[in-house]
């Protein structure tokens, strides 16, 4: 005999098969790719692959010596590096959408203290990983290569290759995206019952050291790339302590809120 759906249950009644699943899916990703690719077919004739990888290779170039320019020490790397960068941009640019698709795929199976959860995080995350993407390229790429550049001897001509750079490019826009997701990490866990709010406030000072140990390693050798990673992820940390709380109270079950406030 079927099981007859709880009149009480939001999501009862709207279970689909497993085909129609994995249709929704095929053509949600089918949609994402598309939004890639005009995203990708628009940078290309503007401003063109080009002129972008001379905009990410606009701090270095800044701080090279006189009449020094960067080379390309593979054949195919003045066609390949462009157009490594011309997709990444425009991955970021339709991100927007790609986040969408993803959010309209899983939010029918949600319900809706889970979507007041899911729906601000997935845009936060999204936010801060480019906050901290700007914030090493407007800031800490100039300090980097002015401090590199310092070092280096009068008698070495610097020449970098454009590989190589965008290799680094690449881990330092992840490290410090990465490093900027913390209050996003700290709430899931809280509200996940992982830790509690009160175990976070006392772990305070073991952070501090690991995000100093993190950024250690993640970063050139120079003590302002170093702070400039690990300093905002101590205020981060500290942010996303204080939105565990709010998040923790505003997106409780309903049969939880009934027992909180019993």
């Amino acid at each position: 005999m079927p099981e007859t759906p709880n009149p009480e249950d939001e999501l009862a009644g709207t279970e689909q098969p497993f085909v129609q699943h994995l249709m929704e899916l095929r053509d949600r990703l089918v949609k994402a790719m598309i939004a890639v690719g005009i995203a990708a077919a628009v940078l290309f004739f503007y401003p063109g692959p080009g002129q972008l990888y001379d905009l990410l290779a606009a701090p270095l170039v800044a701080h090279l010596p006189q009449g020094s320019t960067m080379i390309a020490t593979s054949v195919i790397s003045p066609f390949m590096v462009p157009l490594k960068i011309l997709l990444m941009a425009a991955f970021l640019v339709a991100l927007p959408v790609v986040l969408w698709q993803v959010w309209a795929f899983v939010a029918p199976g949600l319900y809706t203290h889970e979507k007041r959860l899911v729906l601000p995080l997935v845009i936060s995350s999204t936010v801060l990983f480019f906050i901290g993407v700007a914030f090493c390229y407007f800031f800490v790429f100039g300090q980097v290569f002015k401090f590199i550049q310092g070092f280096a001897p009068k008698s070495i001509t610097a020449a970098p290759d454009i590989e190589a750079y965008l290799g680094f490019v690449l881990t330092m826009f992840l490290a410090f995206g990465l490093a900027f997701e913390v209050p996003i990490a700290v709430v899931v866990l809280a509200r996940l019952g992982v830790v509690s709010v009160d175990k976070l406030k006392s772990f305070r000072g073991y952070f501090v050291v690991a995000a100093f140990v993190v950024a250690a390693i993640v970063t050139p050798p120079d003590v302002v790339s170093q702070l400039a990673l690990a300093i905002p992820m101590c205020l981060l940390y500290e942010i996303g302590i204080w939105a565990a709380q709010l998040f923790i109270r505003h997106t409780k079950a309903p049969e939880d809120a009934q027992e909180s406030a019993s």
